[in-house]
């Protein structure tokens, strides 16, 4: 076919699909402005664009796309705690698989709009804290400021350090039926989504590359460097300064979010318990000492942030905090003490402060807001409840009512009367805000073929745009933005009562650019590189994830061994049950008490093992599988800024998926141990792919090193443990009239290629403890397991190979040994000399662990830090 004839094919093409989407997706409810059409019949231009490049296939594989997404979704473990699911607070984070698409003319309105209302919000705090001109002229109710908890006398004055208090500001908005935006809300003390909206992006761009490279889509990239440099550029530390993330940590619903920020702009993640406060500079503990933290880019509310001078059951700031604010050493984004200006009362009072301070009018407008406190306000309030929004006027604050907002027009005449009598008898904690329909977007039904059903739904949204610091008195907008889709009926679009959200896709080209200064340079002499640093916290998680790791592996390894041999082809000898239960006893894998094998007879032989495959994936006992697994992933998550998203998503491939088989083995009351093995097996190449991780996907920072030696006193314990434990079971003093044992036991050192390889047959003693206990080219011989432990020692406490320090001098050398030593039987027919040198190597170990604990992790609680300069 020539190229004149498969034009219009292509154009029929395209014009059928078009169609298609037309009659697969209704209009917007009648009130609602319709994202897809505009106020016309057909397909807005921008959305024709975007259904083109989907050609050759159309809609057809939008059910494959949305699966990928979710996998993806998954994959990288983005969650996000919703306070309104019943089957708990913790869910995947949930997207759509359309954007909502800004034309370039809306962008401009909005970004405008945006930058205006950021220097207002910057003007008003400097003058809260300064001079307090707009109390004085009344053009703001003192009740809104002085009367606001949110306001900190303690910042009174306070000029904080690069000369601005915000750095970051959100602003929800919405799209009235005319397609005319304005502002529901602002967020300043710590506005969540700039990492969701940016994880929407790498998802959804994925999905439609044709679509996002055709349409010109404004990038996100840049916008979060010039954030980085104008806060590098306001510290007097410049190039060298030390940026870190302050998050409440794991528990908090956002958590995901900081980490992953924190991850994409290479700052550090700390808790309050990281930093502490000396000479009012901030420093952050880490395992080689204080460090000096320069700004925090802060996700922890106000009240939180000093105990000294806030609240002071606060766990989670930092003692002083404020002092090293006040005294200008220390930028915080944003400054404490913005959480008044994010009362919705306020945005009634912003255009006449707006005339005042900036001597401009709003561009981009408000709903109409009363804030009841005002009698004239309230008067005007009342008759208009009932297609009002009503709002708390100091949200989520001590000493004030707090209460979900609420739509009147999901009200009936009894219960707005209700709140006619709420707010009539405590005015000023009420806000009442004009109500308009949300506009719609499309978004995409995953229907599986549901007959004759809408593919394509119209959901309420609300968008939220960030103003970002660009320079001393510049701000930009984030190209972009998160779209918080509703998915009821309730007309509010909230991620915490169970909502979606969209990628917000930006039209715009070089020429219509608007900026509302150029970001300032920094300057450097030369190219800085800072090391990355190991906070205590981290470097105890690290060590603990690693121990984790290698203690999941030994019990898998040795449930599997025992499950294999019981249902073997031939029967075992009493030594070798007496040493597997033994084992499987001292480790936890089945409770003391129960019946053993040892006289091979059937029903206890089921007991024994029937116990086993049911307590494998328990989380209630400490020493199952599944609690280690979990305990590996609990110490993971508290890192998880340091691992890769395939790494995080194979931790929970691993223990899901070993959950999901646990539970077909248990399903019967015949439990299965063909499938328990399987479980183990399956759990066990994924283990390998963890360990594979670390190790090769790792920095050999200070972290890396104590997970390394974390696993290395793990698998030094267990391995000397199950040494032992097959000399004193008799295992070891006839191999070759037992000759299962000796396979089972270089099993359990999954070492028995390697002893094939270098013995073939042998079942000799000496070729048994050479390969086990000398070899140290053997990564899973004591010898090659003490070397490394006092290498990852040494590298840590910066010591040169030839000097160790004393804690590395004191893990056993097996060098100092020799095999005929180890093998010499004694008088009582025991191997004494192989026993003892056991022993040395379990308790240098815990030896080990204990001053690693002591030396690098107590002085989370403690002040016993240097300053390193």
């Amino acid at each position: 076919m020539d190229s004149s004839q498969a034009e219009p094919l292509n154009a029929s093409l395209t014009s059928s699909l078009l169609d298609e989407i037309s009659r697969l997706s209704p209009k917007a409810e009648e009130g609602h402005f319709d994202e897809l059409r505009g106020n016309a019949e057909g397909l807005l231009a921008h959305w024709k664009t975007f259904f083109e490049q989907l050609e050759p296939t159309g809609l057809a594989d939008l059910d494959q796309r949305t699966q990928e997404l979710n996998r993806q979704v998954r994959d990288n473990g983005i969650t996000y705690n919703v306070y309104a699911d019943e089957y708990g607070p913790q869910r995947p984070w949930s997207v759509d698989l359309f954007p909502l698409i800004i034309t370039t003319d809306a962008w401009q309105e909005i970004e405008c709009g945006i930058l205006q209302r950021a220097r207002l919000l910057e003007a008003i705090i400097t003058d809260a804290y300064g001079p307090q001109n707009l109390l004085k002229q009344g053009l703001i109710p003192p009740a809104l400021v002085q009367g606001h908890p949110g306001y900190l006398r303690a910042m009174h004055g306070v000029n904080p350090a690069g000369n601005k208090h915000l750095h970051i500001i959100a602003f929800d908005l919405a799209r009235a039926p005319d397609g005319q935006w304005s502002v529901i809300s602002q967020r300043t003390q710590a506005p969540s989504g700039l990492g969701y909206l940016l994880e929407n992006r790498n998802l959804i761009a994925r999905q439609f590359p044709k679509s996002y490279e055709s349409m010109h889509i404004a990038p996100l990239a840049n916008a979060y460097r010039d954030l980085i440099d104008t806060l590098k550029s306001q510290s007097p530390a410049g190039g060298n300064t030390h940026i870190a993330l302050l998050t409440p940590g794991p528990y908090n619903e956002t958590y995901f979010e900081h980490a992953y920020l924190a991850r994409y702009l290479g700052l550090t993640l700390v808790k309050g318990g990281d930093l502490t406060v000396r000479d009012q500079h901030v420093f952050l503990k880490t395992v080689r000492g204080l460090e000096p933290v320069h700004v925090l880019l802060k996700r922890l509310d106000d009240e939180f942030l000093d105990p000294l001078e806030l609240r002071s059951d606060s766990t989670l700031g930092i003692p002083g905090l404020l002092q090293a604010i006040r005294a200008g050493n220390v930028i915080m984004a944003n400054a404490p003490g913005s959480a008044f200006l994010e009362s919705p009362a306020l945005l009634g009072f912003l255009p006449a402060i707006s005339e005042y301070l900036l001597n401009e009018k709003i561009q981009l407008p408000a709903m109409d807001t009363w804030w009841c406190g005002e009698r004239a306000a309230l008067e005007a309030a009342i008759p208009n409840l009932g297609h009002s929004a009503i709002k708390p006027t100091y949200p989520q604050s001590f000493g004030h009512e707090s209460y979900e907002s609420t739509l009147g027009g999901n009200l009936n005449q009894a219960q707005l009367d209700e709140w006619v009598g709420k707010i009539t008898r405590q005015p000023d904690e009420h806000t009442v805000q004009t109500y308009i329909p949300l506009a719609q977007m499309p978004t995409w039904l995953n229907a599986f073929n549901i007959n004759d059903a809408s593919l394509i739904e119209p959901h309420s949204y609300m968008l939220r745009v960030f103003a970002l610091s660009n320079g001393l008195d510049g701000w930009q907008v984030l190209p972009g933005g998160l779209a918080r889709i509703s998915t009821n009926d309730s007309g509010i679009a909230s991620m915490q009562r169970g909502g979606s959200s969209a990628d917000v896709w930006v039209q715009r080209t070089a020429s219509n650019q608007t900026t509302d200064s150029a970001p300032q340079q920094v300057q450097h002499s030369k190219y800085a590189v800072r090391k990355r640093l190991v906070t205590s916290r981290a470097a105890e998680n690290l060590y603990w994830f690693g121990r984790y790791t290698e203690r999941s592996e030994n019990i898998l390894r040795l449930a599997k061994l025992y499950l294999e041999n019981i249902n073997s082809e031939y029967i075992p000898s009493k030594a070798m049950w007496i040493w597997l239960e033994k084992l499987c006893e001292q480790y936890g894998l089945v409770p003391e008490g129960v019946p053993t094998n040892h006289d091979h007879e059937e029903a206890r032989h089921r007991i024994y093992e029937r116990t086993l495959i049911d307590s494998l994936s328990s989380l209630d006992h400490a020493t199952s599988v599944g609690f280690n697994l979990s305990a590996m992933k609990r110490t993971a998550s508290n890192v998880r800024e340091r691992l890769s998203p395939e790494q995080w998503s194979t931790i929970n491939h691993c223990i899901e998926n070993f959950q999901a088989d646990c539970h077909k083995a248990t399903a019967y009351q015949d439990f299965s141990s063909s499938l328990a093995i399987e479980a183990l097996t399956s759990a066990s190449q994924a283990l390998a792919a963890i360990t594979g991780a670390q190790t090769d996907r790792m920095t050999r920072d200070d972290g890396w090193q104590l997970l390394a030696i974390g696993r290395h006193i793990e698998r030094l314990s267990f391995l000397t443990t199950a040494l032992d434990l097959a000399i004193t079971s008799g295992l070891l003093f006839n191999p070759k009239a037992d000759d299962s044992g000796y396979i089972a036991l270089l099993t359990l050192f999954d070492s028995t290629i390697t002893f094939h390889a270098q013995h073939q047959q042998s079942r000799e003693i000496g070729a048994l403890v050479d390969l086990l206990v000398m070899d140290d080219e053997n990564p899973r011989s004591l010898a090659w397991v003490s070397k490394a432990l006092r290498s990852r020692l040494s590298k840590l406490a910066g010591t040169e190979r030839d000097a160790p320090d004393e804690l590395t001098r004191s893990v056993t050398n097996l060098q100092d040994y020799s095999l005929d030593l180890l093998i010499a039987v004694n008088a009582n027919n025991d191997l004494q000399n192989l026993r003892s040198c056991l022993a040395n190597c379990s308790q240098a170990a815990w030896n080990v662990s204990d001053e690693i604990s002591a030396r690098y992790f107590n002085l989370i609680h403690h002040n016993e830090y240097s300053v390193q300069t």
